[in-house]
């Protein structure tokens, strides 16, 4: 199955081991899937790697019949044994490979995602070759408890300033998706407000028809 590529993606799904609340990843992974999530990503930062790879293979088999890419976050050589699509890494994480062993180190993954959160970091990612960036947090959330908000404001400016795909993250509702799209983004990743309703898929697909709208 041929995967979607980065760029004609809208909507950016997870599956985090910190909401999945007993639930199968496997089937989460099916209802993000039919409720329109173009990308998914695994993240399970508590997990030992061992258990992350397991994670990582349950949720690449269960997308093996879609175009839907997995992604893992932060652990590259979970996301090589896994099978996965690519990694998206931290800006610690990303400034911890030397740029010279970066093209070796990454060969083989077919989407490197990075995390920004200034827009000279954006800018930074995109002459590193990012094949996609995360902007955020854009409001306040569980997943980065402690970090300040970004803003919209920074939104605003990667979508006037940078032209790699960038996918607007942190604590984004249908409250206050207008006002992500309001400031340029055309894309958004999305944790709680998904994973944390009785109807995922139904969830997934609200955004979704929003976001082709935009």
């Amino acid at each position: 199955m041929t995967k979607t590529a980065i760029a004609d993606c809208r909507l950016y799904g997870f599956i985090d081991t910190a909401y999945l609340d007993g639930r199968d990843p496997s089937e989460l992974t099916n209802q993000l899937i039919a409720g329109g999530g173009d990308v998914i990503q695994v993240r399970a930062k508590r997990e030992t790697h061992p258990q992350r790879v397991a994670l990582a293979r349950a949720v690449v088999r269960a997308a093996q019949s879609s175009p839907v890419p997995i992604i893992v976050n932060d652990d590259i050589v979970a996301a090589f044994e896994a099978g996965a699509d690519g990694v998206h890494l931290g800006q610690a994480d990303w400034a911890a490979i030397p740029p010279e062993e970066r093209r070796e180190k990454l060969a083989g993954l077919r989407v490197i995602g990075i995390s920004t959160h200034l827009l000279e970091q954006a800018q930074t990612a995109e002459r590193d070759g990012a094949d996609y960036i995360g902007v955020g947090p854009v409001f306040a959330t569980g997943t980065k408890p402690g970090v300040k908000p970004v803003g919209v404001e920074l939104v605003r400016q990667v979508a006037a300033r940078v032209a790699v795909p960038f996918f607007a993250i942190g604590g984004i509702t249908p409250v206050n998706l207008d006002e992500v799209l309001a400031a340029g983004a055309t894309r958004v990743a999305v944790v709680s407000a998904i994973l944390c309703v009785p109807d995922v898929a139904k969830a997934a697909a609200e955004i979704k028809e929003r976001l082709g709208k935009s």
